[in-house]
């Protein structure tokens, strides 16, 4: 099942993404979620061509929890140790937006760098969950952009700013509840340009030890977002620059870049 959120003639609604040619839009249908699309989704009878809709971002999450340092290669082009145990940091929710919507870089932020990665959506309240059980509190997977202003992150010291800017964290297009994880291609382009290709299978620490490790720090809410890492290529983005950030099985994330101010 493809779960999204879009914005209709009729106001704002959960939907069921179906009669997908491919992992493309075309000419798919959203079937309106009565409520939320958390355990077993219910329908209102309301659906809508995807042409006649805006794509949101598919969850609204009350975190966004992320893994640093999670491709071995990745860590090696960015000069740093690996480390045994896994990295985490939190990016706001007030930094998420949809597909298609721009990436705005701050004025005084230079280089601004995508981070193509796979994203876990928490599908119920959970904690310490043992990694054997994790799949059960998974509602889906989606696509997200880890953006970073990689000036600030060096200033700082820490990842807090650099990460948490408004429009850093791009996530859609929809959520696919039946997909593995465990070995996905992801391609980043630039401009039609390929920056990024790698596997999942290349993950340091996996799904489940990733929400194994997250929720025995916190408790995870249902919509949570959990960012894996990315792999090795990143790159600035510049005023005019498209990214597209493709994951088998799931689809496109596409998403144009601005200056503020221009």
């Amino acid at each position: 099942m493809r779960i999204g959120r879009i914005a209709s003639p009729d106001g704002v609604a959960f939907v069921s993404i179906e009669g997908l040619a491919g992992d493309s839009p075309g000419d798919g249908t959203a079937r309106e979620i009565a409520e939320h699309p958390f355990g077993t989704p219910t329908f209102t009878g309301r659906q809508w061509p995807l042409a006649d809709v805006r794509m949101l971002a598919p969850i609204l999450a009350s975190k966004v929890v992320c893994v640093g340092k999670n491709y071995a290669a990745h860590v090696a082009e960015m000069g740093g140790e690996k480390f045994e145990d896994l990295v985490i940091f939190l990016k706001p929710n007030t930094a998420i937006v949809g597909p298609n919507a721009p990436i705005v870089l701050p004025t005084t932020a230079n280089p601004v760098h995508y981070e193509g990665e796979l994203a876990a959506v928490i599908g119920r309240p959970c904690k310490d969950v043992q990694a054997a059980r994790v799949a059960e509190n998974i509602l889906g997977y989606t696509i997200a952009n880890d953006v970073t202003a990689r000036d600030e992150q060096r200033k700082d010291g820490q990842w807090t700013r650099a990460k948490g800017h408004d429009t850093f964290c791009p996530v859609g297009p929809w959520i696919v509840t039946d997909v593995d994880p465990s070995d996905l291609d992801l391609r980043t382009e630039v401009n039609g340009e390929l920056r990024q290709h790698s596997r999942t299978s290349m993950m340091i620490h996996d799904v489940p030890a990733i929400v194994e490790f997250i929720s025995a720090v916190m408790t995870l809410l249902p919509g949570d977002l959990i960012l894996t890492g990315t792999p090795e290529g990143v790159g600035p983005i510049e005023h005019g620059d498209t990214v597209n950030i493709t994951i088998s099985d799931i689809g496109t994330l596409t998403n144009p870049v601005v200056r503020k101010g221009r």
